[in-house]
């Protein structure tokens, strides 16, 4: 995928089928024959199929495909069997995958999620018992067109369960495996299970061990309340231990029930583990494919949670479904229907709007280094070795990172301009500079967690002063030395938390920015704690009082003598060499 808001160019792999879905009737014949036999995916491994098969009951088209890897008739023809009996002559062993072409004005992002292999938990035995399954088996299990046609049995012994316990939460709300977030789905998904057994099998015990039922949707408490009317028991607390007794197969769980206060003990003939979702491995590819950012949790981050939900941070990308957090049916159809909405908002425009604080290079100053593409986090900037970089508009999206970057002054951010941030800090530090905090805030996180805090009646100290950039990543090391020259006791950088920039990953340029200046700073005998960085969140009014009463503190032990120091050990040394020192600093920055 290249390009950008109404001009992508997509390449799109159709994959061969090798088998021709116009010519191919579903007759079965050809899986009769073919002697391959694989895990079932669909199925998830509890069945097999064969190397030629109907990937799901409902697959459109309703035609045979042929795994080639795991197919005997490729290179050379080994078997063949199904093309001899296809009458249609439908099996083609010389397709091949093809590359189309496509230009496209928006494209909506709908990968889904992928369920957490609890194999790592040994405690709950998963690898080791066969009757400790996942909610997903469970659901082939019990489904009339899974494995075993509905009839619901336990793996070992093929007999039907009479005890079911639940364990909920498994790989998710647990931080040691990475997955500290709630699932949203896997509460309602086991008391639709619960109410499933109760209704079709009304002789089994179902208990579910719970931290918390999360019933928030609509008609969802009361979905609970009738699963305990099922007689379904709820007990709130996690196994500790699951044990297995190797003559009946039959499953002991030890769980301290906390609703009251006692340790339990109980043999159940099927364990069922409520999965939780995590991001699909090939979220990275589509990450770096689009130019799209992430959430700390590794979902795909919206470009505004309220205002844009559905937006991703490169202008015409929209989110759909699971790839963007946990969701349910529900929310993921609801979202599905804003996407298409934005969507068909964007191409009916005909025409769209920009941000006007895009870049301006000016190819007189270039000196085609090409730092400022490299950093540009929507490769909005494309450079060629020995050529002035050029910056496509459309696709800029102001952050400003690569304006703090360049080393020539060749890059010009409209309305944020390098002149009109330097003619704020000194107009700001002109008068009693030793009484004021100097703050860069990024306008849509710090600059709004202040605003936050100032709506909130919080009260803080009075001598901070805030300059507004676009992103904590247009602040340059130049500036944040201007402000230490202008007499700048304490100097503060803040921006988005780490993994939610706005700009996808802009505020990886802050970073390393500011331990460039600290380690500067240090040289010049200045301490480098005057010089703070700070992420604060667009919601977090209550952390930007905090930071500022420290800095306060900090801002008190600040001598004059400190003060004079910094202004003299940071002026500026004459340029001697011209080009060649502007050579040097850019291959510092590099």
């Amino acid at each position: 995928m290249s390009g950008y808001v109404g001009n992508f160019t997509v390449k799109i792999r159709k994959k061969a089928r090798y088998v021709d879905p116009t010519l191919c009737n579903a007759c079965g014949e050809c899986a009769k024959v073919c002697p391959v036999a694989k895990p079932d995916e669909f199925q998830i491994g509890l069945s097999s199929r064969r190397a030629i098969y109907i990937p799901f009951p409902q697959a459109v088209p309703s035609s045979y495909i042929l795994s080639m890897d795991d197919c005997l008739g490729n290179n050379p023809i080994a078997c063949g069997k199904c093309a001899e009996v296809c009458e249609k002559k439908a099996i083609d062993f010389d397709d091949r995958d093809e590359i189309i072409t496509r230009s496209v004005g928006a494209v909506v992002v709908a990968i889904g999620f992928d369920v957490y292999d609890p194999t790592e938990l040994d405690d709950y035995g998963y690898a080791r018992f066969d009757n400790v399954i996942t909610s997903m088996e469970f659901e082939r299990l019990i489904c009339a067109a899974g494995p075993t046609a509905g009839h619901f049995v336990r793996p070992s012994d093929r007999q039907h369960p009479k005890r079911i316990g639940f364990v909920q939460c498994v790989g998710s709300r647990n931080a040691k495996i990475g997955r500290p977030y709630c699932s949203n789905i896997c509460c309602m998904n086991t008391v639709k299970d619960t109410l499933l057994l109760a209704d079709h099998y009304p002789d089994v015990e179902t208990f579910v061990f719970y931290q918390d039922i999360r019933a928030f949707g609509k008609s969802f408490e009361e979905m609970f309340q009738r699963s305990k009317e099922a007689g379904t028991r709820y007990i709130r607390g996690l196994p500790g231990d699951i044990e297995e007794d190797p003559k009946t197969r039959n499953l002991f769980v030890t769980v301290e029930n906390t609703t009251a206060g006692k340790v339990e003990r109980h043999e159940l003939d099927l364990v069922v583990l409520s999965v939780g979702v995590q991001p699909p491995k090939d979220l990275g590819k589509i990450s770096r494919l689009m130019t799209l950012s992430k959430t700390s949790e590794g979902f795909f981050l919206e470009s505004h949670p309220k205002l844009k939900p559905v937006d991703a941070p490169t202008r015409g990308v929209f989110f759909a479904g699971g790839c963007e957090a946990p969701k349910d049916i529900k929310d993921t159809v609801c979202q599905a229907g804003a996407a298409a909405s934005r969507a068909g908002t964007l191409l009916n425009a005909g025409r769209i709007k920009i941000e006007a604080t895009t870049s301006h290079i000016d190819a007189e100053l270039c000196k085609k280094c090409g730092l400022c593409a490299a950093v540009c986090p929507f490769a909005a900037i494309t450079w060629k070795k020995g050529e002035v970089a050029v910056v496509t508009e459309a696709m800029c999206a102001g952050c400003g990172a690569c304006a703090a970057t360049c080393a020539f002054a060749a890059i010009t951010m409209r309305h944020f301009t390098d002149e009109q941030i330097f003619a704020q800090v000194r107009a700001i530090l002109a008068e009693d500079p030793q009484d004021k905090i100097l703050a860069f805030a990024c306008n849509w996180c710090s600059y709004a967690g202040a605003d936050m805090a100032g709506i909130s009646r919080l009260q803080y100290p009075a001598t901070n002063r805030v300059v507004r950039t676009m992103c904590s990543a247009r602040v340059s090391e130049e500036m944040v030395l201007e402000a230490f020259r202008c007499g700048a006791p304490v100097v503060l950088v803040s921006g988005c938390h780490y993994a939610d920039c706005h700009y996808i990953n802009a505020n990886r340029q802050t970073v390393k920015r500011v331990q460039r200046l600290w380690d500067r700073l240090e040289r010049a005998g200045i301490r480098p704690e005057r010089l703070q960085l700070e992420w604060i969140s667009a919601a977090e009014g209550q952390k930007f009082a905090k930071v500022m009463h420290r800095l306060e503190e900090l801002r008190e032990t600040v001598t004059s003598e400190e003060i004079e120091h910094a202004r003299k050990a940071l002026q500026p040394k004459p340029k001697k060499q011209g080009k060649e020192e502007g050579t040097k600093i850019a291959e510092a920055v590099a």
